[in-house]
């Protein structure tokens, strides 16, 4: 062990002269405990939200979503779909035709968008957990069409799904120069049966419906023609090694997108929330290293009979610097210490258990307080303590050492 951070830890553990200085010294390391805890408890926190947030939206969110550069359409006639079917990793390849709609059922009346999906929709199996019933069922053998809405398109259009002749009408803008002074000759719509709902985050739920792909390219008179093709990836494949397999096959003129790229603002906000959130309560953490700077300061006054007699026997100023310098890296280490094994254990506890609930009587999607432990965000905690106490330390010490250099210079001078 070196010299100065021996010396320093035994100033840590012994008994100072005067009894204030340990209480301070304790009450320091209490204080970067509270920050440290405080940091690995709110940014677990905000990792669980992030993730059942992803969950939730990756359930309706296609693994990969292709548009066309140039226009809004892409001509399935020329669109290599057979292809990318043969990639491997890819399960399912999905036109879709995604268009602003108004809904009307129970004399009321709904904005929103109105989605067509083809066949291989009702295959992808994750889509069953978001559909009230289990299963989604868009068209059955006898080729008749049905819509999913959202829950929240449901609830203002007055729909129940368990009502077998609940319907909901659909109105798309007629193609071309359509006339804006009559609602038929605007617009286009049909009356489609609706059998179930599907419920995952609030956007999706209050603007949209699923219809058959068929049903929409008709109503808006589409040849072979979809806004977008979803693909969507088998479990276990490398989504990154699946998109650029596809950005290869199709080329410049489309754009690919995974989840995060298609909810874009929305992670966006979630990790402005997270690192504001941190830096908050980093400058909570840099106003209890306050106690830390007293506490080296009385230490230092303390202990001016031990550093004269290092001086003494040979020690020169960089080791007597440096010994102090460790003895603030020590409070901040172990109060950082302290809090983050205080705070990963409610976490995982938390995280196995969730005995910290919401409030009864909501309708919530998980029923206790997400969390998820991330090792980068402890490490990001330790060197972030690290490097507000090693540099609330520095600069105590060398203040101090300054401070006593000029008081000998002026007594020489006498």
């Amino acid at each position: 062990m070196r010299l100065p951070l021996f010396i320093a830890n035994r100033y840590l553990l012994a008994k100072k002269s005067h009894n204030l200085i340990n209480i301070i010294t304790w009450i320091s390391i209490l204080g970067i405990s509270v920050g440290s805890f405080a940091l690995i408890v709110v940014m677990s926190a905000f990792n669980g939200l992030e993730e059942v947030i992803s969950s939730m939206n990756s359930r309706l969110t296609p693994d990969l979503q292709i548009a066309a550069v140039k226009g809004k359409t892409i001509d399935l006639t020329a669109f290599p779909l057979d292809q990318l079917k043969a990639i491997q990793g890819v399960d399912y390849v999905v036109p879709t035709i995604t268009e602003d709609a108004l809904f009307r059922a129970n004399d009321k009346q709904h904005i929103g968008q109105v989605k067509g999906v083809g066949p291989d929709y009702q295959s992808v199996g994750r889509l069953n957990e978001i559909v009230s019933g289990g299963s989604l069922v868009l068209t059955d053998e006898d080729e008749h069409y049905f819509a999913v809405p959202g829950a929240g398109v449901a609830w203002y259009l007055g729909i129940n799904p368990y009502n077998p002749y609940a319907t909901v009408r659909i109105y798309v803008p007629k193609r071309g120069n359509a006339s804006l002074m009559n609602l038929e000759n605007s617009f286009n719509s049909d009356v489609v049966t609706v059998r179930s709902v599907f419920a995952t985050n609030q956007d999706q739920d209050e603007k949209l419906v699923l219809v058959p792909f068929d049903m929409l390219s008709e109503l808006l008179e589409y040849e072979d023609k979809a806004t977008n093709v979803e693909v969507f990836s088998a479990p276990k494949a490398d989504i990154n090694k699946v998109k650029k397999s596809v950005s290869t096959l199709i080329g410049a003129d489309y754009s690919v997108k995974n989840q995060q790229e298609q909810q874009e603002t929305l992670y966006k906000i979630m990790r402005s929330e997270k690192w504001a959130v941190y830096i908050i309560l980093t400058f909570i953490l840099v106003l209890a290293t306050f106690n830390v700077v007293g506490s080296l300061s009385m230490l230092m006054i303390d202990k001016r009979k031990d550093t004269e007699i290092l001086k003494a026997m040979g020690a020169d100023n960089r080791l007597v610097q440096r010994i102090f310098m460790n003895e603030g890296l020590l409070i901040s280490v172990a109060g950082g210490i302290i809090g983050l094994l205080l705070g990963i254990i409610l976490v995982l506890l938390q995280q196995e258990f969730g005995f910290i609930k919401f409030g009864s009587g909501g309708n919530y999607v998980v029923d206790a307080y997400p969390v998820m432990l991330k090792l980068k965000d402890v490490l990001l905690i330790f060197v972030t303590i690290m490097a507000v106490g090693g540099s609330s330390a520095f600069l105590t010490v060398r203040h101090a050492m300054r401070k006593s250099f000029t008081q000998k210079s002026r007594l020489n001078d006498r």
